[in-house]
């Protein structure tokens, strides 16, 4: 039995449909069957019946008149007895077989009325017996075989037993065909799958095939259309991890980039503030300020990098600090800075309102501001003018940082946000910083729900940072 349940499970779904589909049309047929044959023999019962009945009221009246030997139709036994004190005698010219105390024993139970019974008689099966009352003490009997009755029964259960194993082996045939024809469907989807298994995923993340084809039913399309969306699922986290992947190749290549430079010239002035320290004590303050100078540009770098680590990862303590913050005294705190440290940049501050208050971190919202105006003046040329304007649009606070400029080219609009992305990509200390200002301010922007995004043209570049205000 457990090698048959193993060659089941094992067996295809079509194959096990479609012999589930017999078995349970063999349980048709067979109480089908049953009910017909049982039905059958009761009518041929009833109809037998009523030929007895029909001959002994036929024979009744003459048989009172007469007193002569009954009559017998058929091959029916056919007899009359007179019943003295229990005792049933048969009349002279009786047809009685050879063993009729059967039928004897039936005439002695029969009383004023009349009796139907089935008899077995030796050697001659069953018979069908009716008696009824001629006279008082006169019982006429008769019986027919029921070999007729059972033929005609056996002959339907042989014809239906054929018939229905004709139409259950064209029923499975059938329905094997059309199972087969329906789940084509799902073979397909198989096939698709194994031609993704097919394919190297990690030299190449897209997925390059989708189940395609209809038929098959509503759930076979939704299956059909689930299918295609978990392969459009898992195309897009794949190219989104490669992505990712590729981000932080690029992210890793250029920190390393970013902290060699510090590191070389920190290297290099250590080395002539030794050779200094010997021979020419006069350079020494020289060669240490240089050596300060690139300690203080890569720990801004690090500090950068440190930060936008805890901006990113999710599961740790975020480094944003919400309270409620006035804003005009956080944009004059930065213009004023911005004025002493950049005083060839002239800035205008527009405030659309007296008071506007945000739910944000104070020093990050400041650490915004001033990358915002430190990137503005570091890739426009001296005197160039800038703007700092504060307005407030519905349940939001728009702060733009605009000037006047040359602009940025539209291919570099698009990457601007990216890490170590710098406008010039010559990468030299005079033309820009690290390329992680605009990336810092990006990720505190969301991290405080808003946004931030830029518009550009020749003479008018704007930085929009949308935050939402305090409820």
């Amino acid at each position: 039995m457990r090698r048959w349940y193993s060659a089941w499970r094992r067996s295809r779904l079509g194959t096990r449909l479609a012999l589930g589909l017999g078995a349970l049309a063999l349980v048709v047929f067979a109480v089908v069957g049953t009910v017909t044959v049982g039905i059958m023999h009761g009518y041929l019962g009833r109809r037998l019946d009523e030929q007895l009945t029909k001959s002994q009221v036929s024979q009744v009246p003459q048989l009172r008149d007469v007193h002569n030997a009954p009559e017998s139709a058929y091959s029916w036994y056919s007899a009359v007895y007179d019943v003295r004190d229990g005792v049933a005698t048969p009349r002279q010219g009786s047809r009685l077989p050879a063993d009729s105390k059967p039928l004897t024993r039936v005439v002695e139970e029969t009383g004023a009325g009349e009796l139907l019974r089935t008899v077995s008689l030796r050697g001659q099966g069953d018979y069908r017996v009716r008696t009824c009352q001629v006279d008082p003490g006169v019982v006429l009997v008769s019986a027919a075989p029921q070999d007729d009755l059972d033929r005609t029964v056996r002959q339907l259960v042989m014809v239906e037993v054929v018939a229905f194993l004709l139409a259950l082996a064209v029923l499975v045939a059938l329905g094997r065909l059309v199972l087969h024809r329906g789940l084509r469907p799902l073979s397909t989807m198989a096939g698709t799958a194994h031609d993704i298994a097919s394919h190297d995923l990690t030299a190449n993340a897209d997925i390059p095939v989708r189940a395609t084809g209809d038929g098959g039913g509503a759930e076979v399309q939704e299956l059909r259309t689930a299918f295609n969306k978990m392969l459009a699922h898992i195309d897009s986290s794949l190219t989104a991890r490669t992505e990712a992947n590729e981000r932080l190749r690029r992210f890793v290549a250029d920190a390393s980039h970013e902290l060699r430079t510090p590191l070389t010239s920190i290297r290099g002035y250590s080395e002539l503030f030794r050779y200094a320290a010997a021979n020419e004590p006069a350079e020494r303050e020289a060669h240490l300020a240089k050596i300060r100078e690139e300690t203080a540009r890569m720990s801004v770098l690090v500090d950068d990098l440190l930060l936008l680590a805890r901006l990113d990862a999710r599961d740790a303590e975020a480094p944003v600090r919400p309270e409620r913050v006035e804003l005009a005294d956080l944009v004059n705190a930065a213009a004023d800075a911005f004025r002493a440290g950049r005083p060839d940049h002239p800035l205008t501050v527009d405030f659309g309102q007296s008071s506007v208050t945000l739910d944000a971190d104070p020093v990050r919202l400041r650490q915004v501001l001033d990358n915002l105006l430190a990137n503005t003046a570091v890739h426009t040329p001296s005197g160039t003018p800038v703007t700092l304007a504060v307005a407030v649009d519905r349940d939001e606070v728009v702060i733009q940082v605009i000037d006047a400029g040359p602009g940025i080219a539209p291919e570099d609009r698009e990457k601007i946000f990216d890490r170590f992305y710098r406008v010039d990509t010559s990468r030299t200390r005079q033309a820009g910083g690290t390329g992680l200002g605009l990336s810092v301010v990006q990720s505190l922007v969301a991290a405080h729900g808003g946004t931030v995004g830029v518009t550009s043209e020749p003479g008018r570049t704007a930085f929009t940072v949308r935050l939402p205000r305090a409820s």
